[in-house]
């Protein structure tokens, strides 16, 4: 094949554990071209992927069908005569465009109604017996016909880089404001499917004191989007000294928050994209678990310690508590993540 598509998921998160395939698919394909078409929020994540010769970006909006929009993008598309195309979402409307290309094979997993436009099919996994999400997207690859089929229970791990332009733009932020990079500890408070994924703003203020105690130079920069700076907001009036903690929530692009993340001694979040791109980055981190499962979306990393209560009642995947009580997170105290940051040092 010469010429590859890549219909990318919308959550920041599948989209980094779908680097393997691109990987892979360049294994298979070393002199084939792949192109990612995305929405403006995840084209960062494959514009810091070594495999991609260009990400198209479109404001496909979710649970909008767009018509006129995917006609007018697979017009364009279909210059580009692209041998196959891989629908990693499981919706109709995410198979429309490359089958309006006329793009010969369209391969993904059966999903809502979209037989006949994908043409090379996987049934999806159960959801008793999932596999980690970057498996399940490497596994795309044995729908090809190739040599050697790919094992996709083995471990694979996504790989990032950091834009030398973000990276600058991050280091000048730090120096305007005498903050060493190796001094910097990266909190994530927010996590997009809601609170059921949150640890307590109490708990973030009061781990932050504890950083401080024991490292007098050390500083917490909080990290996320618009959505999460009233979070931010929150871990700074709950802390004792604020001084070294600065909110940035919703005040850098996704390019500079993966360039922070890169550049910081270590991650503290909840499962979220965010968790995702420090794996991907092989930084020290700490990631804390609720209502999800850290069998199917765990940080594939070895510098990663997950914390999970492991409570009868988990997972869940609800987004409010069925029982009222929130225990899955509540219980998780700031001193088992404070003594799990030491232990990845």
């Amino acid at each position: 094949m010469n010429r590859i598509l890549i219909i990318a998921p919308n959550w920041i998160g599948d989209a980094v554990m779908s680097q393997p395939l691109l990987a892979n698919l360049k294994t298979i394909y070393p002199q084939s071209q792949i192109d990612v078409l995305a929405s403006p929020w995840v084209a960062p994540i494959y514009r810091a992927c070594d495999e991609v010769h260009q990400v198209i970006e479109a404001r496909l909006e979710h649970k909008q069908l767009q018509w006129g929009l995917r006609k007018q993008l697979a017009r364009q598309l279909e210059l580009n005569q692209y041998d196959a195309c891989f629908v990693l979402p499981n919706s109709l409307k995410s198979a429309l465009i490359p089958w309006l290309a006329n793009i010969p094979l369209r391969i993904g997993y059966r999903g809502e109604m979209r037989f006949g436009l994908i043409n090379l099919a996987l049934d999806n996994p159960s959801k008793i017996d999932r596999p980690p999400m970057a498996n399940h997207y490497l596994a795309l690859c044995n729908v090809i016909d190739h040599s050697e089929k790919i094992d996709t229970h083995k471990p694979v791990d996504p790989r990032l880089n950091i834009s030398p332009e973000a990276k600058k733009s991050v280091s000048d932020r730090l120096q305007a404001t005498a903050i060493q990079e190796k001094s910097v500890y990266v909190f994530c408070p927010g996590a997009e499917y809601g609170k059921t994924k949150r640890w307590p703003t109490e708990h973030f203020a009061t781990l932050a004191q504890q950083l401080m105690a024991q490292e007098p130079d050390a500083h917490i920069i909080l990290l996320g989007s618009k959505s999460d700076h009233e979070l931010g907001e929150e871990i700074i009036a709950k802390a004792t000294n604020a001084t070294q903690i600065q909110n940035w929530c919703g005040e850098t692009s996704l390019d500079e928050a993966i360039a922070l993340i890169g550049m910081g001694k270590a991650l503290i979040s909840n499962d979220s994209g965010l968790m995702h791109i420090g794996a991907a980055l092989k930084v020290p981190q700490v990631a804390i678990f609720g209502s999800s499962d850290p069998q199917h979306t765990p940080p594939l990393s070895e510098k990663a310690q997950v914390i999970w209560l492991h409570l009868p009642c988990s997972p869940c995947h609800k987004r409010e508590c069925p029982l009222g009580h929130l225990k899955c997170l509540k219980d998780i105290s700031p001193s088992n993540v404070f003594q799990a940051i030491q232990n990845i040092h």
